[in-house]
């Protein structure tokens, strides 16, 4: 029969070979699984998961930003926090039940009113400050979290109900990315700083430090960075901390007494999951945030240059049963820096990031933590909203402070009203509401009824960053115009409309950092404007892009309003239930050398020459079999096998065996866009091959580089019969 290879195709009827009982009960218990089973088909979902409804996760936890994250177990419960810098309500307090699928509990606070600049006013702002790196603490019966706020010193927050209210108070000193330690002897201790890292004991009642007990516990030159985490376990105590020095890592340091000496190894290197490191611009952090006019310079990144991106900053957590998780954050390009959360084995005492035989390496998929917990695919936020309840949905927050006597949902039921408020340019606008953008991609669209402006307003849809771009409407004396503006290019585009009623759209793709608006009168039919806008990460904001509800007045004065009637996000690649082929028959392509896989008839796994016959062959196709979470066993369609890996994964060592084994098993790596890498369960480490030498496959790779051209990232294509 002659085949042809379709990618999103339906497979023909194929019958399925009968399960080994003997290869499926070898797989499972190669590793920990839930005290309760999850379920056994993946649930589609509309907002990004990380739960793929079959035992097991995929990294990140949010495709969103949340950075500098913390996490503490109490009882049967995960809490955690992160960064959220000058926007409102900030402090997250999210609560899981499996380190997995985390719901949003509220804030630790509503506003942080700090001065001036926290209002836009007498010409500040607080780009670059506000609150980041927090620390949650849970001791006897009082949630705790610590966080510094630049120039207004450390802050405590305490909660007997992690929901709130929480409460405010000043430390009284200023102890910046500090993590906390209740010690069992009843002293409180934080430690703090980059290079040369200090301990200083709390007062008891947290109203100041203790004098003369801020000390030197690691000097410099001891190969520590910033973003401590500290724990005492088992008498002993272990810091752990990140650096961006020559490029992103995590290490662990341990000592028997608070003061060492300590000794240090690395827990974490090289791990990006294979995204590359993003476009930055580096010329605006320090200075005035850029005004219409103002050059902003861009720079564009190397395939395979780290920088920070490799996991970092974080910490680990126990389960109930003993095993310990870690989690940490990465910079993933423009959408800004997120949660990914890790295996950990303990060896020689020490915390390592990763499984057994890949120390220091994260899987991308894996099983979910053995909580004794059976928890659903549940999504952490709400990010659509029609504007139709008493409050906004919690996943917003407002740039800055707002002044809440110019913004209501009741003044017109069913809309978000904005009225516009004196502002020289976008960044400076306060009152403008902003959600995270999602990664991969995804669409936010908006319907604006710009009726309610006066001569000078301008409001829209934006993409708030810096650089930022929107789209709008202004009002002027002769009526309403649509305006697209870019601040990278200083690029502005007006055209009239026929009315006050706009549907607008911005559609961003964060792998390639590309973004477009578009717009509609009909809400059907919408038209692109201002091409392709190039988005990045800066250090001037610290914060990735967000979407933005804004209105305000060019002219200098108050307005009129805007109404915002709904704001919708889609997410393409937030249904990943059938992105692992189970069942069908598909042909596998390298990314390295664009070559298919190949079952030699020699008996082991290798590349068919280009154009050639093998390459047209049954011995291209490899029928994919469902083993249950997340595992796959590869049967080549030529009857020589399956994919096995034998001794300890060398080149040459992905074998064609007859009969299945539990060494036939592969944990499927989802990259999405059909990219994907097999992660052998006897290595623990990922099939591969030098593109440059002509080797045979091995399964001893450590995982992908951040172009994914090294040999472990594989395409993969359904082939389907000719019709």
């Amino acid at each position: 029969m002659t085949m042809k290879i379709e990618a999103g195709r339906a497979p023909g009827s194929k019958v399925l070979r009968l399960v080994r009982w003997a290869g499926l009960l070898g797989a499972l218990a190669l590793a920990p699984m839930n005290a309760v089973a999850a379920p056994a088909t993946a649930t589609a979902a509309q907002t990004w998961t990380p739960d793929n409804g079959n035992g097991t996760f995929t990294n990140p936890i949010f495709n969103d930003e949340f950075s500098d994250p913390d996490i503490i177990r109490v009882g049967d419960d995960y809490y955690m926090t992160g960064t959220t810098m000058h926007v409102m309500p900030g402090l997250p307090v999210l609560h899981s039940r499996d380190l997995v699928n985390w719901t949003l509990l509220g804030y630790a606070f509503d506003r942080l009113d700090m001065g001036p600049e926290y209002q836009f006013k007498d010409g500040k702002d607080a780009y670059g400050n506000g609150i980041w790196a927090p620390v949650i603490r849970y001791h006897n019966g009082t949630f705790y979290i610590f966080s510094n706020i630049n120039g207004h010193g450390t802050q405590v927050f305490r909660a007997k109900d992690p929901k709130g209210p929480w409460t405010r108070s000043e430390l009284g000193a200023t102890i910046h990315d500090l993590s906390v330690l209740f010690d069992d002897d009843g002293r409180i201790y934080a430690v703090y700083g980059y290079d040369e890292v200090h301990a200083v004991e709390l007062k008891s009642d947290l109203t100041g430090v203790v004098p003369g007990t801020d000390r030197i516990i690691m000097p410099k030159g001891s190969a520590v960075g910033e973003g401590h985490h500290i724990y005492k376990i088992k008498g002993k105590y272990i810091i752990i901390s990140a650096d961006y020095a020559p490029v992103g890592r995590m290490t662990a340091s341990r000592a028997d007494k608070i003061d060492g000496p300590y000794e240090t190894v690395v827990i974490s290197a090289r791990e990006t999951m294979g995204l590359q490191k993003g476009w930055s611009a580096p010329s605006v952090r320090g200075k005035p945030v850029p005004a219409p006019g103002d050059k902003v310079d861009i720079s564009a990144p190397k395939p395979n240059d780290f920088g920070a991106v490799p996991l970092h900053q974080g910490g680990i957590v126990d389960l109930p049963n003993g095993d310990w998780w870690g989690w940490s954050m990465m910079d993933t390009k423009s959408m800004g820096r997120t949660t990914f959360l890790s295996p950990v084995t303990w060896q020689d005492g020490w915390p390592y990031f990763g499984l057994p035989g890949n120390l220091g390496r994260s899987p991308r998929t894996w099983l979910k933590p053995a909580t004794g917990t059976s928890t659903k695919p549940t999504p952490t936020y709400q990010r659509n909203d029609d504007f139709s309840g008493p409050k906004l949905q919690p996943i917003w927050q407002w740039n800055h402070v707002p002044d809440d006597s110019k913004w209501s949902l009741g003044q017109r039921r069913g809309a978000l009203r904005l009225h516009t408020l004196a502002a020289p340019h976008l960044l400076l606008a306060r009152n403008s509401l902003t959600q995270r953008v999602v990664a991969p991609e995804s669409v936010a669209t908006t319907t604006l009824d710009a009726k309610g402006l006066k001569e000078g307003d301008v409001a829209g849809l934006a993409l708030l960053n810096v650089p930022y771009s929107y789209l709008g409407v202004v009002r002027s004396g002769t009526g309403y115009a649509l305006r697209f503006y870019d601040l990278l290019t200083n690029k502005t585009i007006d055209q009239s409309l026929p009315g006050p009623r706009v549907h607008l759209r911005v559609d961003g793709d964060f792998d390639t950092e590309i973004a477009r608006f578009s717009y509609s009168t009909d809400g059907k039919t919408f038209t692109p404007i201002g091409g392709d806008l190039r988005q990045v990460y800066q250090l001037k904001t610290f914060q990735g892009v967000r979407y933005a509800l804004f209105a305000f007045n060019e002219k200098g004065r108050e307005g009129g309003f805007a109404d915002f009637d709904d704001f919708r996000l889609e997410e393409p690649f937030a249904d990943r239930s059938k992105n692992i082929p189970a069942g069908k028959i598909i042909t596998m392509r390298n990314l390295a050398n664009d070559l298919p896989v190949w079952a030699n008839p020699h008996g082991m796994m290798h590349f068919a020459p280009k154009n050639s016959r093998q390459a047209q062959g049954p011995g291209v196709q490899f029928r994919v079999h469902d083993r249950g979470q997340g595992r796959v066993a590869l049967e080549a369609v030529d009857g020589s096998g399956f994919l096995t890996v034998v001794g300890t994964g060398l080149s040459g060592d992905v074998r064609l065996m007859k009969a299945e084994t539990p060494d036939s098993l592969f944990q499927w790596q989802d990259m999405l866009r059909r990219q994907f890498m097999l992660m052998s369960l006897r290595t623990h480490r990922y099939v591969g091959l030098d593109a440059e030498t002509g080797e045979p496959y091995g399964a001893d790779w450590p995982g992908a580089r951040p172009d994914r051209k090294d040999g472990t990232v594989l395409v993969w294509d359904e082939v389907v019969p000719a019709r």
